[in-house]
């Protein structure tokens, strides 16, 4: 009899195990207010239906010799109340249990996920399952399926069946007929002022700002959420002339410019933001499958207002989210990985390296930003939800960005207690009209003795 099924690493995910660490466990957090407070039994069933269509979300985390590994598993996921802070380690070495966890709290439907496991477009798509059950439970379905949901499989690796292999004569040309054929969207070229300073993109060990603060006691992740009418925001950013998630770049850099007092000599301040490569190689694999883009900006180089900033960011950006600038990053990146020097180093060892290449990634970042843009979800969710967020364990100041209903949330989170430049980021966009409202999370020991008072 054959064993359990299992799939290695994908080449997104190895870094993962190599850079978590206590304060950045390598977790993310999705969730969603309903207009009712949720029913722990009704939210256990849509959470048996969900999962028995997720094979991928069946397995534990193995290690071998040489690699890491996913095995499928007969554990089944029991849905709690929120009982530990935010984004608490789920993979846990030597320890046979899932790598994601469903919560509630109040309002509130909560999943977390180990990101070796799935990226945000992967939960999402488990978030939106969780959720369209969890609505239809108990009532009848008015819109039936016409066919069989899509069951997301254990075994596809994007990266793989994508960059793995070489191509043959004339992929080229069905590569970008399969991307013209389907129906994800992809990002047109965005024309550029021709006032725009485009600055060229500083090394790797140019002088980069860093926030710095106190950090957390107990290592916990300090979140703070800004709610705010999307439209508001959107109108912002197209006055401008820029994509909001290129907006909310050049907003977070002015904000960490106020709040610095004076970034001294380390006037450059960049941003890593991941794509989701499905856009361009179509793929239904929950798996991690997302290249990171790189941008920055230095003030005193040209014009440093928020505008200004934003059009040279996206002038940066739009070069490196084609289909090519994407394979030719994501190709060298796995070449890298399977270099026979790498291949044949015992896995502790891949994590040392990995670790410190990931180190020093950290120290040419000021902030690593995700936007997973407007969602919409079946009914009976759509009409049963409100606001829904996002937000990851961090390693330096994040922030996370998706709409629902009308409503934008940036959510920011932080190894430090510190949250000046939040407050600048919510200053910034008050003083510009939108309507924001900021909750935050309890992390220090005054703050936390004031909720057990």
């Amino acid at each position: 009899m054959s064993g359990p099924a299992w799939v290695r690493l994908d080449n997104a995910s190895n870094i993962f195990l190599a850079a978590r660490s206590d304060s950045d466990p390598k977790v993310f957090r999705m969730s969603a207010e309903l207009d009712h407070e949720v029913d722990p039994a009704r939210l256990q069933a849509a959470l048996d239906e969900t999962y028995d269509r997720y094979p991928l979300y069946h397995v534990v985390l193995r290690s071998g010799v040489f690699w890491y590994y996913l095995q499928d598993s007969d554990l089944r996921p029991v849905v709690t109340a929120e009982d530990q802070h935010t984004c608490a380690p789920i993979y846990q070495p030597g320890r046979r249990n899932l790598l994601f966890r469903v919560m509630h709290h109040r309002r509130r439907i909560i999943l977390e996920i180990f990101h070796a496991l799935s990226d945000g477009t992967g939960a999402l798509w488990f978030l939106t399952d969780l959720l369209e059950a969890y609505c239809a439970t108990g009532t009848p379905r008015m819109d039936e399926r016409v066919e069989e949901p899509t069951t997301h499989g254990l075994s596809v690796d994007s990266f793989g069946h994508y960059f793995r292999r070489r191509r043959r004569s004339g992929s080229a040309d069905a590569f970008r007929a399969a991307v013209a054929s389907s129906e994800l969207p992809a990002l047109a070229p965005a024309p550029v002022p021709p006032d725009t300073h485009v600055a060229k993109e500083r090394p790797r060990g140019a002088k980069v700002f860093r926030v710095r603060g106190r950090l957390t006691p107990d290592s916990r992740t300090r979140v703070v959420e800004l709610t705010m009418p999307a439209g508001q925001v959107l109108a912002l950013a197209r006055a401008e002339g820029v994509q909001l998630t290129m907006y909310l770049t050049a907003l977070f850099f002015e904000a960490v410019r106020l709040a610095s007092g004076g970034l001294g000599a380390r006037r450059t301040l960049t941003a890593s933001v991941p794509v989701n490569l499905r856009q361009f190689f179509p793929s239904t694999s929950p798996r991690n499958f997302f290249a990171t883009v790189r941008v920055e900006h230095t003030y005193g180089e040209g014009a440093d207002d928020v505008g200004s900033i934003g059009r040279q960011l996206e002038a940066q950006f739009r070069p490196k989210v084609t289909p090519e600038a994407l394979e030719r990053k994501v190709r060298r990146l796995i070449r890298l990985e399977r270099m026979p020097v790498l291949r044949v180093l015992p896995r502790p060892f891949k994590d040392l390296v990995l670790g410190i290449v990931n180190r020093g990634v950290n120290r040419s970042l000021t902030v690593a930003l995700s936007n997973l843009g407007r969602v919409a979800l079946p009914e009976p969710a759509e009409s049963r939800v409100g606001r829904m967020l996002f937000h990851v364990s961090a390693a330096r100041p994040q922030f996370c960005a998706m709409s629902h209903a009308g409503l934008l949330t940036v959510s920011f989170t932080s190894p430090f207690s510190d949250t000046g430049h939040v407050r600048e980021f919510a200053r910034l966009l008050t003083g510009s009209g939108v309507d924001v409202t900021v909750a935050a999370a309890r992390v220090t020991e005054d703050e936390l003795a004031a909720v057990d008072a």
